[in-house]
């Protein structure tokens, strides 16, 4: 069964069978989940199972209960005006993807309870919670250990391709600065030296990646950004670092099973339940604050063999034997 489908039916049974969920009387009103996307896109994993959850598995929006779905395609800055729409909607919650849809949920809105699905963020040092076991306020939802995951894309970035001196950072600005600092500690702390390449949401990639280029880089770590999965962005990056025969890695397989060298990040079947289990307990009447923050537990490490034969790369048996998926 695909991850995609194991979300839908993990949503479709923990929802269907909420006590406070049962089918309303007459009149009375739904409960209303709001989302904040980045981007309105069939493909992506998390949108893909909530639709596969509603068309293919029998659930009934207006059953149980109704979304209202916003979207900022490419253009993060439109996240607190969408936000905003949802809290003047008077929704019950808001799923919030991505650092900018988080930061512009909690600026509308310090009563809404928020789940958050953000892999960028650090929420205690960026003041959303105060601890992960015990958030308070009215946000809770899955984050990232993003220092140990920082430190291991350098680690195999080092053990694929030895000689590597430069490792160019690509940064989306909108995600926060936590990762930035915990990938520059990273590759100081491994003895390499890193070159910033940044961008604000998906504009700028192609000349930040030429910047790159000229300042000497030889590998590149994209670092987590929903702006930055998207397929044209993805195919730029690929296309790039095989014409100048860069290693590259990133926390989301879509580079890798496009083209791309490595991907080491959050296995997607750890998530997606967790997050509709977010859901359905404050829809019963948990407070976000009272919900520990949840951080990843399984992570895949994914190579691409065709990409480092283009690349001129013999990638190390032992590395090959820590892979959980190798793409021939």
């Amino acid at each position: 069964m695909s991850n995609r489908r194991d979300f839908a039916n993990a949503l479709a049974l923990v929802l269907l069978g909420a006590p406070t969920l049962a089918r309303p009387q007459t009149g009375q009103r739904l409960p209303v989940v709001g989302a904040l996307w980045p981007f309105q896109d069939i493909r992506t994993p998390i949108a893909a199972a909530l639709a596969l959850s509603l068309q293919e598995l029998g659930f009934v929006e207006g059953q149980n209960f109704t979304f209202e779905n916003r979207f900022a395609p490419g253009k993060p800055e439109l996240f607190p005006s969408l936000a905003l729409e949802l809290v003047k909607l008077k929704v019950d919650l808001i799923f919030a993807v991505g650092p900018a849809a988080v930061k512009a949920a909690r600026e509308q809105s310090s009563q809404i309870p928020i789940v958050a699905f953000d892999l960028e963020t650090d929420p205690v040092k960026a003041g959303w919670a105060r601890s992960l076991a015990r958030p308070g306020g009215n946000l809770t939802g899955f984050f990232l250990d993003i220092p140990a995951l920082a430190g291991k894309w350098i680690e195999l970035l080092r053990s694929a391709a030895p000689g590597i001196r430069l490792i160019g950072l690509l940064w989306d600005s909108t995600s926060g600065a936590a990762q930035l600092a915990a990938a520059k500690a990273a590759a100081q702390g491994f003895g390499k030296e890193v070159h910033l390449m940044a961008v604000r949401g998906s504009e700028g990639v192609a000349a930040s990646l030429k910047a790159g280029i000229g300042a000497g880089i030889n590998a590149i770590a994209v670092l987590g950004s929903p702006e930055l999965i998207r397929t044209p962005v993805i195919k730029l990056v690929n296309d790039f670092a095989t014409n100048n025969r860069l290693p590259t890695i990133s926390a989301f397989r879509n580079y890798p099973d496009r083209g791309g060298l490595m991907s080491y990040g959050v296995n997607q079947r750890d998530f997606q339940p967790r997050i509709v289990a977010f859901i359905a307990r404050i829809l019963r009447g948990a407070k976000p604050g009272d919900l520990a923050i949840e951080l990843p537990s399984k992570f895949a490490f994914v190579i691409n063999l065709k990409a480092a034969r283009a690349l001129g790369i013999t990638m190390p048996q032992a590395l090959l034997l820590r892979a959980d998926e190798v793409i021939q």
